[in-house]
């Protein structure tokens, strides 16, 4: 017969919320933390043999690993920074092996990551591994110049350098290696307990796992605080939305988006939770792309638009004979760029974000009525920003002439211009560091864009520019980025970055620098006057100003400068 305390305990169990029913050692049944950090033991344990990673190393050769290989050496990574009570470490690396198993070492071993992208001056290197307060830094071995500066300022922080060779041990290993192969030694003489030992599952999901810093073109880069929970649940996000195991075959993704950009749109875990296989590359080489896409069977890639142009406009593009999933975003792209994707088989998945939203956290959904459609409505379609993830709230448009903090959405007509804001699971924690801007991110109790939209009947969004970027003239509002879409379907235009400048009659108005086709040539007259008979652009809108550049100044991750456009209009110095 039972005691009156367990009869007490069995009745209790009957109007406690399930949330409440425990294991007698007061563990939650029916709950456990998220981490993304989870998928690479499962992904070992399930299919240890799996090709995890393919990679052209600096040696030139061809690297394959497993995942039982990758997960043991981001065990051993681990092991060696809970020996050594690491807890911030940076990573300066392009898109390597070595990058990616330090994103799983790091967080197993209680650690944060500090991912920095290595196009940046010295001076921004320095600036962020400080601010961030890391303790050691990984770094790739073509990169230690950017850290010149910073070891003369902090000469007691530890380096952990990659050679990044096909060698894990002996004489063309490195550093990197050396350090795995200490901490699964450490594992061994400590008792031996694997991933048991580590935190595969983070003891407090909404803690820190990486700081993914803004590029910090206008001012001094802002650290976004990821959390466990946020990027596992960002991480499911993309799986699904971008199809990660939608085909029957093993996925193959291929490394084209920097890993440093907020922690690679989260594709790391995603990409490690359904198995597939990491195709890194250490630099943008548009013959190799094509010759990986065709050879190895590629299925997946993400990219800027800037990357898809220029990708798709190679000498070695063809007609893939299997589709292959592009997830695009990082700046508006245009119709007619998705037009020539689909032509060569890739098809675009059009997402949207910011690195405070884990990368993605819209996308553009395509509805089979559209296949109905003539091709440019079509393609215009597939262009918008569309809705909120599977796994965020949905997204909404807000008016901007109220006063800060008060929150009203605009119409849905498709016509009225208002702000992009966010709530949800994938929203980031905040800034490192930065009370002030943190708050004025999440204003309102919603987190703001910047990006100006309108909102379709249909629940679709549009971005129509940045706040900034919207050029008024004689009182018309003019998208920089609707007129950049329009002229970059002349056909022997290649790039468009349009910019406000100053008008004695009209205030402002729009100038463009245009790249052109290779093999063409055009003068901005001619574009000029192509523009005054071309549909779709209303005559408010045709800039008086085209000038033809070699090249367009982007970010690291494809977006065109307008801030250095502006000063080139103002004829400052012309650098990239």
């Amino acid at each position: 017969m039972s005691s009156p305390n367990s009869r007490l305990s069995s009745l209790l169990g009957h109007f406690l919320p399930s949330s409440h029913v425990e294991h007698r050692e007061g563990k939650k049944v029916n709950h456990h933390t998220l981490s993304p950090t989870f998928f690479l033991p499962r992904t070992a344990a399930i299919e240890p043999d799996a090709e995890a990673i393919y990679h052209l190393t600096a040696n030139n050769k061809v690297l394959r690993r497993s995942y039982i290989e990758a997960a043991d050496r981001a065990r051993g990574l681990a092991y060696y920074l809970k020996k050594h009570k690491f807890k911030r470490v940076g990573i300066l690396a392009p898109n390597t092996p070595a990058f990616l198993e330090s994103i799983f070492g790091i967080a197993a071993a209680g650690a944060v990551n500090v991912a920095v992208n290595y196009r940046l001056k010295p001076e921004d290197v320095s600036y962020i591994f400080v601010h961030s307060d890391v303790e050691m830094i990984i770094v790739d071995e073509e990169y230690i110049f950017l850290l010149e500066l910073f070891k003369g300022e902090h000469p007691n922080i530890p380096l952990l350098i990659d050679t990044d060779t096909d060698a894990t041990e002996g004489e063309l290993s490195g550093p990197f290696d050396a350090a795995i192969l200490e901490g699964l030694q450490y594992d061994t003489d400590t008792g031996g307990r694997g991933w048991k030992g580590l935190e595969a599952q983070a003891a407090d999901e909404n803690s820190t796992i990486a700081l993914a810093y803004t590029s910090g073109t206008t001012a001094r880069p802002k650290g976004v605080d990821y959390t466990h929970r946020g990027s596992y649940l960002a991480s499911l996000g993309n799986i699904i939305e971008s199809g990660l195991n939608y085909n029957t075959g093993r996925c193959r993704y291929l490394w084209t988006l920097p890993m440093f950009h907020a922690m690679g749109w989260t594709f790391p875990w995603a990409v490690t939770a359904v198995r597939g296989t990491h195709y890194c590359l250490r630099k943008i080489d548009y013959p190799y792309i094509w010759r990986l896409l065709k050879d190895e069977h590629v299925t997946h890639f993400n990219a800027a638009p800037t990357v898809n142009t220029l990708l798709c406009t190679a000498k070695e593009a063809a007609r893939l004979p299997d589709p292959v999933r592009v997830t695009v975003a990082a700046s508006p792209p245009s119709a007619h760029l998705f037009e020539q994707m689909t032509n060569l088989n890739l098809h675009p998945v059009h997402v949207y974000g910011m690195t405070e939203t884990y990368g993605p956290i819209t996308k553009g959904y395509h509805m089979p009525i559209w296949d109905t459609l003539p091709d440019s409505e079509k393609y215009k379609r597939m262009a918008r920003q569309g809705h909120g993830f599977v796994t965020s709230l949905p997204i909404r448009v807000i008016k901007t002439d109220l006063p800060e903090g008060t929150i009203e959405d605009v119409q849905r007509n498709g016509l009225e211009l208002g702000e992009i804001v966010f709530v949800g699971n994938i929203c980031a924690k905040g800034y490192y560091k930065d009370p002030e801007a943190t708050h004025k991110l999440f204003a309102g109790g919603v987190l703001h864009s910047g990006d100006l939209a309108v909102w379709h009947p249909d629940g679709a969004i549009q971005i129509m520019d940045r706040a900034k970027d919207i050029i008024i003239s004689g009182g018309e509002n003019i998208s920089s980025v609707a007129l950049e879409s329009m002229l970059v379907t002349h056909p022997d235009i290649l790039e468009v970055g349009v910019v406000a400048v100053p008008d004695s009659h009209w205030g402002e108005r729009p100038k463009a620098f245009v790249t052109v086709q290779p093999g063409k040539h055009v003068t901005g007259p001619d574009v000029i006057t192509w523009a005054k008979n071309a549909r779709g652009i209303s005559k408010f809108m045709v800039p008086r100003e085209v000038e033809t550049v070699p090249e367009l100044p982007k970010t690291s991750t494809g977006k065109v400068k307008k801030n250095v456009l502006r000063e080139w209009a103002k004829g400052g110095v012309r650098e990239l």
